[in-house]
């Protein structure tokens, strides 16, 4: 599977601070719990990665 394959699976996303300074993406799908802590820095470098990615497709669109 990659970036360009559809898929049916239905996933629920959280994103918010950890009590211990983390910003933590927590994903759910089909009994799978996937939480993935990131610092800081590396929260805002992947929040950049988004918004080029969104720019992007606005221009495929």
């Amino acid at each position: 599977m990659g970036i360009n394959t559809e898929s049916n699976i239905e996933a629920n996303m959280q994103i918010g601070p950890t009590d211990q300074g983390f910003v933590r993406i927590y994903i759910e799908a089909g009994g799978l719990e996937i939480p993935m802590d990131f610092d800081p820095e590396e929260a805002e470098e992947i929040a950049e990665e988004i918004r080029t990615a969104a720019a992007t497709a606005r221009q495929v669109k």
